[in-house]
Order: C-alpha cells, then structure tokens, then sequence
C-alpha cells in the first residue's frame, strides 16, 4: 500500500470540509492515453487506490503500463477501542488523499479503448467516488 516514508509531521490538523470547485492540478493528461478522472470530492484511502489499481492490473494481466497519479499522503488518526474521552489525540491509523473534481486517478497506455474502459470499470467498483472514463 502506498504510505508515506519519512514525514515532518506524523499528525496533521482534519482541516474544514470545504472542497469547493474542481481540481486545477492533475486535471490533465502526463503520460497516458486513458484515464479515469473524478467527478467527486471525497478522502480516498490508500487502501481504496491500492485495491483499484489491482483490479485494473490483473485484468490487464502483462499489457498495457499503469500510472497512479495520486499518492495519499494525509494522515488520519483514530483512538483504540473503548478508549475514554479525553486522554489525547488518537495514533495514526491510515492515509488518504483529498480528491476534487477533475483530478485524473489513472492513466493507463499501451491497450485498446475497449481494455481500458473495462479494466477502469473494475476499478471504478472499488473506489468511493463517482468517476469518467476519459482518453485523450
């Protein structure tokens, strides 16, 4: 899974709910001919894009070369279980990603149009938000 591997700050403020507008970065094509792009704004876990990009890879089986244009890089914290109120800030429990309108998530090459848009519908069923298939 896709973690950070040295951070300044191991816990970060939630910050305010507030994505309003679409994405300006990564909102279009680097290296790809397709790609699925978002239509939503949501926390993306990194478990979430992991399991995305396994469905793309093993439909795919050896073909085609898969990019991840997102890496979840914001820390959630969560307190244990039947712990108190009180007592702190919880550990870090996972990443995620904050994901705007616009942003592309994947770009895949090196298929056909009709292998891209079914590898990418495998993917869309793992991911917590509306997504398009789009090509260059």
């Amino acid at each position: 899974m896709l973690y950070p591997k040295k951070v300044k700050h191991r816990k970060w403020h939630k910050g305010r709910r507030r994505f309003k507008g679409v994405e300006t970065r990564g909102a279009d094509f680097a290296f790809g001919s397709f790609g699925l792009k978002a239509l939503e704004t949501k926390w993306v876990t990194a478990r979430q894009i992991e399991a995305a990009r396994r469905a793309v890879i093993r439909y795919l089986k050896k073909g085609g070369k898969l990019w991840v244009r997102v890496f979840p890089a914001k820390p959630v914290t969560q307190k244990g279980t039947e712990v108190p109120m009180g007592g702190g800030k919880g550990s870090v429990d996972h990443y995620v990603v904050a994901i705007k309108p616009g942003r592309i998530i994947f770009e895949l090459e090196g298929v056909s149009e009709d292998i891209a848009k079914e590898s990418f519908r495998k993917a869309t069923d793992k991911l917590p938000i509306k997504v398009k298939f789009i090509k260059r």
